[in-house]
């Protein structure tokens, strides 16, 4: 089972009017399904040209490696040569900040991922968990609470 395109486009728009909505920076939203391929993407104007492949990577990396960004970041601070050969396996497409969020349905059944970028790390999280609620789904980040 995988993300469906409507549910996708839900996430994307939910996310950038979240994002909008708080005042955030420009934002990028895509979201990735559980084979690591592009299902949906949105860019609001002015967000920078490198945004799409920052917010896809964010997402592609989790999806990638089978853990949360938070549990990426740890390994990558105990492991710096690890995660840097990591990132150049993956051409680029590993980013350890908050901002990629897997999908799950209500049965836990993973479904994709979305990684937005734009503004604050913590900020295109929410706009992720946002868009990912929207949609009726379950996210999950590795943070606390």
């Amino acid at each position: 089972m995988t993300i469906s395109l409507e549910q996708a486009q839900t996430i994307v728009r939910a996310a950038l009017e979240h994002g909008t909505e708080q005042g955030f920076q420009p934002l990028t939203v895509a979201v990735l399904d559980t084979g690591g391929a592009l299902v949906a993407l949105g860019r609001q104007d002015g967000s920078g040209y490198l945004r799409p492949d920052l917010a896809t990577a964010k997402a592609w990396g989790i999806l990638g490696m089978g853990i949360n960004n938070r549990a990426l970041a740890a390994r990558a601070a105990d492991s710096p040569d690890i995660y840097t050969s990591l990132v150049a396996l993956s051409g680029g497409k590993i980013v350890s900040v908050p901002g990629g969020v897997f999908i799950r349905d209500a049965q836990g059944t993973l479904l994709g991922a979305v990684g937005v970028s734009g503004d604050a790390s913590l900020n295109d999280e929410a706009a992720a968990l946002a868009g990912i609620a929207a949609a009726g789904l379950v996210s999950e980040t590795g943070a606390e609470g």
